[in-house]
């Protein structure tokens, strides 16, 4: 749930002479005695030597996790990415975006048990670190604001066309050697004479041009198909039923392979006339397989005299009785649960990628059938988690298409964030400090 900022990874052993403008050996000093400077202003809102020398620790354990350890503090990119931060959160100052505790202490219980350990130890953990308990909640804090503040401006600058869509199912068709996959379509035939003349066929592609126009604007197919078409099936309100699709003839196919469902072909002319096509179901299993989970949970929401903690410890007593048979897991859900699910001992059924939140679906994604998950705070409250079964299962080209389309928008989300957050940061006042002397 919280946001990863793109940052360079190479060592920045120059960065005194170019931001603080002081030697590398200056710093080292300066950083042994009990003291605190400012480095850089963001409008009005100051970052201290303390501040950057925590970020690049911050930075440097995320280098060290991604396989990339760094062996001097990454100075220069903590400074930079504390500035983008602090120009990010006095946008959302302005944008009259706030965070209450309550988003706090759950962010606070998710990242403790994100490192499996206890509130308590993550707190210890903070002063060991030099940091303390108050400036972790300070910095979910800013998480949070970031996050939402983002969710405002970022996903309306994604852009993902047709095209990108049609290039990447392609491509997986191409991959998965399935290029005939089951269509139907739905088809209207403007019949042109052998012996017409070019008037009269110019009146019946005008005709056709002006039916397909209707179509497009939302008439209905079948109603167009019985009063206007010429073809074998306008009594079955045009429809051609479902088929591979190099049953149709090449003309056909040649037209609506790269469409999707619900789409109309360009006018189509052959020897028989002009002919209107609509792509009614694609149906090609064999292109794609999503991974299918079998879920159950039963979720506490804190409120009134339940707190955050003691859902968690409730939650991690019934974890245990089940764990040494003492419970079972339905009977738990349909007596404590509080959401819909309760009824079915907590059953969520067979789900799909994506349909649940992301702290959800990470922790359950990491489980094996069988397997109970330690308490997960979402934000929804506090849930216990068993995965049941896995399965692959094929999807339609209509569920690809979407599937596809979220998982472009994903992947272009970090690029388009980072050309966001330059944005706000180039708007803002920055200043850099000397240290002093």
């Amino acid at each position: 749930m919280f946001l990863s900022f793109a940052c360079p990874s190479r060592p920045v052993s120059r960065w005194l002479t170019l931001v603080l403008l002081v030697g590398a050996t200056a710093l080292a000093q300066a950083a042994d005695v009990a003291r605190d400077y400012i480095v850089a202003v963001v409008d009005s809102v100051p970052i201290t030597n303390h501040d950057v020398r925590l970020k690049a620790a911050v930075l440097q354990q995320e280098a060290q996790r991604a396989g990339k350890p760094l062996t001097e503090l990454p100075l220069k990119p903590a400074l930079e990415r504390l500035i983008s931060e602090k120009a990010m959160l006095e946008l959302a100052r302005e944008m009259g975006i706030s965070v209450d505790a309550a988003a706090i202490d759950q962010a606070e219980l998710t990242l403790a048990s994100q490192q499996n350990m206890s509130l308590q130890a993550l707190h210890a953990k903070a002063n060991a670190e030099g940091s303390s308990p108050e400036r972790l909640r300070r910095e979910l804090r800013d998480q949070i604001t970031i996050q939402r503040l983002a969710e405002r401006n970022v996903p309306g600058r994604i852009q993902i066309t047709d095209a990108d869509i049609e290039a990447e199912v392609q491509a997986r068709l191409q991959a998965s050697g399935n290029l005939n996959p089951d269509v139907e379509l739905a088809h209207i035939l403007i019949a042109v004479p052998d012996s017409a003349s070019p008037e009269q066929v110019a009146t019946l592609r005008q005709r056709a041009e002006q039916t397909l126009e209707r179509l497009q604007q939302g008439a209905d197919f079948a109603s167009l198909a019985l009063q206007m078409s010429s073809g074998a099936e306008r009594e079955r309100g045009g429809l051609m039923g479902l088929k591979p699709l190099d049953r149709y003839p090449t003309l056909f196919v040649d037209a609506v392979r790269p469409l999707g469902v619900g789409q109309f072909a360009p006018l189509v002319r052959s020897g028989a006339g002009f002919h209107i096509l609509k792509v009614v179901q694609r149906r090609a299993s064999a292109v794609a397989t999503v991974t299918e989970t079998h879920v159950r949970h039963i979720l506490l929401r804190p409120g009134g005299q339940l707190s955050l903690v003691q859902a968690r410890a409730r939650l991690a007593e019934y974890r245990r009785d089940l764990e040494a048979g003492r419970a079972n897991f339905a009977a738990l859900a349909r007596e404590h649960s509080q959401d819909g699910s309760a009824a079915q001992g907590g059953d969520l059924g067979w789900i799909s990628p994506g349909v649940f939140v992301p702290e959800f679906e990470e922790v359950m994604n990491t489980l094996q059938p069988g397997q109970l998950s330690d308490p997960l705070v979402s934000r929804f409250g506090v849930h216990l988690i068993e995965v049941l079964g896995r399965r692959e299962s094929p999807i339609g080209e209509r569920d690809l298409r979407e599937m596809v389309r979220n998982q472009l928008r994903a992947r272009k989300y970090p690029e388009v964030f980072e050309a966001w957050s330059q944005e706000v940061r180039g708007r803002a006042y920055v200043e850099y400090r000397d240290p002093p002397q």
